[in-house]
């Protein structure tokens, strides 16, 4: 079976569920590298809707830290999805582009068949830096269109009671991102004020998680703190939030992705061969990833393949 073809795994309906997912601490560049937690992929979950992989961030006090500092390092079949809650990070990618982003903005790269960037942390930032990196796969049509990037510094926000949404990429109530997908998705940050409570309106045929960027809310009858991702499932018409004090949430969506994967390093390919492919076009320096100027440090070197053969996977493990 062609790994693009539908999951078994995904049927026309799936019951309502919640599955709290703990995240895994990772170092970003080796060891001593910048620290996030990684809830996406999961031990239990590889999925939700098309995102695909979620890093969160901080909050880090800079004051005697570099900061982000991330080396040149190539993707594919993905876009980049930066939002941050405090801070700033300066991006540089291979088609040119030179972007800071700050809180409330959107850095969106669409990866297709190949591109690299790098990101750190500008010489001029604020005290704290806080965000989450998240991946969404393109779908087998769009895998290998060409490169992209876009900045959206201006996007919609919609109220609910108490509670209003920033929606960063696709349609919240009749509240739509100009960010770029390629699948039926949305993702959207819900700032709570203390005392907040509200119901936000949810599609039936999306499967749903949501992650505590700050403070502690209750979504539904669950307590979320930050780190782990709270899976909730699809059939849900609404989803109820509430809070003693200020927070923000993350709510991510989509309709459940139905091709399978293989997710290694920086790349979402569908076969073991593409991926082997992908870390000899890098480790050779061809033209498919570019190259990025003005990092001040060298490329990330790809780590060795691993023994066995990459099987593509689908929603769950």
């Amino acid at each position: 079976m062609s790994s693009f073809e539908a999951d078994p795994e995904v049927g026309p309906e799936l019951p309502v569920t919640m599955e709290l997912l703990e995240g895994a601490p990772v170092a970003l560049g080796g060891p001593r590298g910048f620290a996030v937690t990684r809830t996406l992929p999961n031990r239990q979950r590889r999925l939700v809707g098309a995102w695909c992989f979620l890093d969160a961030y901080g909050p880090h006090d800079l004051g005697d830290s570099p900061g982000m500092r991330v080396g040149p390092h190539p993707h594919t079949g993905l876009q980049t999805v930066t939002w941050l809650v405090a801070g700033e990070v300066l991006h540089r990618d291979s088609l040119g582009n030179l972007q800071e982003i700050r809180p409330g903005q959107l850095n969106l790269m669409t990866a297709g068949r190949g591109i690299s960037h790098a990101e750190e942390t500008p010489g001029t930032h604020s005290p704290v830096l806080h965000g989450v990196q998240l991946w969404v796969a393109l779908p087998h049509a769009d895998r290998d269109m060409p490169p992209a990037f876009a900045h959206h510094s201006d996007l919609p926000v919609v109220a609910f009671g108490d509670v209003t949404a920033t929606v960063l990429m696709g349609t919240l109530a009749d509240a739509t991102s100009p960010a770029r997908t390629h699948t039926p998705l949305v993702g959207a940050e819900l700032t709570l004020a203390a005392g907040a409570s509200a119901t936000v309106p949810l599609k039936s045929d999306f499967e749903y998680a949501v992650l505590a960027l700050d403070g502690a809310a209750t979504v539904d009858d669950a307590t979320l703190k930050p780190g782990p991702l709270l899976y909730l499932g699809s059939g849900r018409p609404s989803l109820r939030l509430a809070t003693s004090s200020p927070s923000k949430v993350l709510l991510l969506g989509g309709e459940p992705f139905s091709e399978r994967l293989v997710m290694w390093w920086n790349f979402v390919a569908r076969e073991h061969d593409e991926i082997v492919q992908m870390r000899l076009d890098w480790e050779s320096h061809t033209p498919r990833f570019g190259e990025v100027h003005g990092y001040d440090g060298p490329p990330m070197p790809a780590p060795a393949m691993p023994l066995t053969r990459l099987v593509p996977r689908g929603r769950v493990r």
